[in-house]
């Protein structure tokens, strides 16, 4: 399970009249009517970017055909897109639904998508021009665009740029990982690999458990949560959308014991 990042579970109960905040208080919990809805959200409240770096290779010769615009002669030309790893190796951008050129307007088709890496863009003509090329993960609202300048001065050259990825879903998670680590490995290792023998509590099915909390037991662990947290804890009050996010990985172990504990008395682990 990956807690981080856009990857969210949410629980709780609802009634005739939905809304109201979370509580974040012990007065605020006592507080709390029929009338009110509250959802806890297993994510993270930091923002999760992950960058990884994509080479655009562009191959260009003369073909012989009839020149357009005396003095400049016909070209094919070729741009391919890679990502590179943490030691400079190309991969295919599999991370990448569609990646858009955006070409000079005298084009015959100026906006060209292709959905196959290494979205390979081939085309003639005889004029150097930049263009913006626009990538798409499978993410809403993941696009990301750089721009590229298409000249003659060499038979191929390359470029690099940083692409940033916010909040990638676990499916892209995993496919990132093939090219580096993700922001969130090491507290993940820290919190699964390290220590095993010795923690008495399960981060994935504390996050599972959640899922099936009545709503006092839910108001029950977010109290818990706000005594319990340290510097490094990730939360999130939410007031607007009644809803409270929590990144499990960064609460203390004593606190996810305790919570650990508290799951267990309500019969949702064992």
């Amino acid at each position: 399970m990956e807690t981080r990042g856009a990857t969210r579970r949410q629980v709780g109960t609802s009634h005739a009249d939905q809304g109201g905040p979370v509580p974040v208080n012990e007065n605020q919990a006592k507080k709390k009517t029929q009338n009110k809805q509250t959802r806890i959200v297993v994510a993270s409240a930091a923002e999760m970017i992950v960058e990884r770096k994509i080479k655009l290779v562009t191959e260009q010769h003369t073909i012989d055909k009839p020149a357009v615009m005396e003095g400049f002669p016909m070209r094919e030309w070729t741009i391919e897109v890679y990502i590179l790893d943490q030691d400079g190796k190309e991969h295919p951008a599999k991370c990448f639904q569609k990646a858009v050129y955006n070409l000079h307007p005298s084009f015959e088709v100026p906006v060209q998508t292709f959905t196959e890496p290494p979205f390979r863009c081939r085309n003639e003509g005889w004029g150097e021009f930049e263009m913006t090329i626009d990538f798409f993960t499978t993410e809403k609202g993941g696009k990301s665009s750089v721009q590229h300048d298409l000249n003659f001065a060499a038979p191929q050259y390359e470029n690099v740029h940083t692409i940033a990825f916010r909040n990638p879903s676990q499916a892209l998670q995993q496919v990132l990982r093939e090219t580096g680590p993700l922001p969130s490995d090491e507290e993940r290792k820290k919190k699964t690999d390290g220590g095993k023998k010795k923690k008495s509590f399960d981060i994935e099915k504390i996050a599972d458990g959640l899922v099936k909390l009545s709503e006092d037991d839910l108001l029950q662990v977010i109290q818990m949560i706000h005594d319990g947290k340290d510097d490094n804890t990730y939360i999130q009050n939410n007031i607007d959308a009644g809803e409270f996010s929590v990144d499990l990985y960064t609460l203390p172990d004593a606190l996810l014991k305790n919570i650990w504990d508290y799951l267990v008395r309500a019969n949702v682990v064992a």
